[in-house]
């Protein structure tokens, strides 16, 4: 069976909701390494890109996430991180006969996390919904994309983006300043190939340094905050090759004004594969790109979660031209995403040769097969 149709059954059962009984956790490389329908677009060669219309949904290709995580702190420096992802998961490719306003083949899912520096807490949430009668969808002017009550909007000059998302337990209300931040196309003008088979690979943008301010809330308490976010955008039909299982991703902020990006691919015996990737944006916003030659992952510490998965949370992440000696660490250890795909996904904190913020997500390396999820899981 297809993952797609392992999808169906989860997200469509879901419908509105989260599932609710023992279902099974996809594992990163089943999503991303499936093989798509062949009805799907692939990812073969450099585009041009067209804004606003990139910033929309993609049904042509099988999978798409609009990526949010940032470092946010009060004035008083109580520090927090978190992440809101919105996904569209394609089940079949083209448009459904249109005899009901139910009738679809798209599902979106979204994920929202909120890490409590000063408690080490990190609370999340998922929801899906079918992309029918209102319930989830995107529109490119003004944009939009939103999940039931869950939204990222943004004005007609997409100049300012707008993130609303909550639940009984958590919730976001944030503004982010995206022309402040170069829109920088990874890869191959836009094109980043995780593999040597053709259309192993995906289309990929961000916006790496974006000012933001408003207001998160734990429970019945609220804070004022304010800091920065990065945003990424990739849409693939296949982007995992057989032998890959994940990947370590870099989202780094150094305070000299330079944003740092990188994945490693891993395989099934955790070895870097030559198609990891990156870039450092600097000053001017030029865009340097990094390759497996240039970089230097050592993991210096695990962390045990309670299923026996081993996350490395702890990094020394080396460069040449331009040299950085940089260790990456968690700001707390226990920052996992425990739901229908479960993977690490954190605040870090940067030191050595320069210092800042960012975010780490670790997948490929969770263990266990099943779980009882709810809507919110928290530690």
């Amino acid at each position: 069976m297809r993952i797609w149709l392992l999808i169906l059954s989860l997200l469509v059962t879901a419908c509105d909701n989260t599932p609710t009984a023992s279902e099974p956790v996809l594992r990163v490389a089943q999503v991303m390494g499936a093989e798509p329908d062949p009805g799907f677009a692939r990812a073969l060669e450099p585009r041009v890109f067209t804004f606003p219309r990139d910033h929309g949904a993609h049904p042509e290709y099988a999978i798409e996430w609009w990526y949010l995580t940032g470092n946010l702190q009060t004035d008083s420096g109580r520090r927090f991180g978190y992440q809101f992802t919105l996904f569209r998961v394609g089940l079949r490719p083209g448009e459904p006969d249109s005899d009901s306003a139910w009738r679809t083949r798209q599902v979106y899912m979204g994920h929202l996390a909120i890490s409590d520096a000063d408690e080490a807490r990190h609370h999340s949430a998922e929801r899906f919904a079918r992309a029918a009668a209102g319930l989830a969808g995107s529109q490119i002017v003004p944009f939009s994309v939103w999940l039931g009550p869950w939204s990222l909007q943004a004005d007609r000059a997409f100049d300012s983006l707008k993130v609303e998302a909550g639940t009984d337990v958590i919730g976001l209300q944030l503004q982010l300043q995206a022309s402040a931040s170069p829109r920088v196309l990874q890869g191959d003008r836009g094109l980043s190939r995780k593999s040597a088979a053709p259309g192993n690979a995906s289309y990929y943008y961000s916006l790496t340094r974006l000012p933001t301010r408003g207001e998160l809330r734990i429970g019945e308490a609220r804070y004022t905050v304010k800091g920065d976010s990065w945003m990424d955008r990739e849409w693939s039909s296949s982007a995992l090759d057989r032998d890959q299982v994940g990947w370590d991703w870099f989202a780094l902020q150094l305070d000299d004004g330079r944003d740092l990006m990188y994945y490693q691919l891993r395989d099934a015996k955790g070895a870097a594969d030559p198609f990891s990737r990156g870039s450092l944006v600097g000053p001017g916003d030029q865009v340097q790109a990094l390759l497996p030659g240039q970089v230097t992952l050592t993991p210096l510490r695990h962390w045990l979660a309670d299923d026996g998965s081993r996350y490395p949370v702890s990094w020394r992440l080396q460069v040449t031209e331009p040299e950085l000696d940089l260790t990456v660490d968690a700001l707390f250890d226990d920052q996992r995403m425990d739901h229908s795909v479960r993977y690490w996904e954190g605040a870090v904190e940067v030191s050595g040769s320069h210092t800042g913020r960012g975010y780490l997500e670790l997948s490929g390396y969770a263990t266990s097969k099943y779980r009882n999820p709810g809507e919110t899981h928290e530690r």
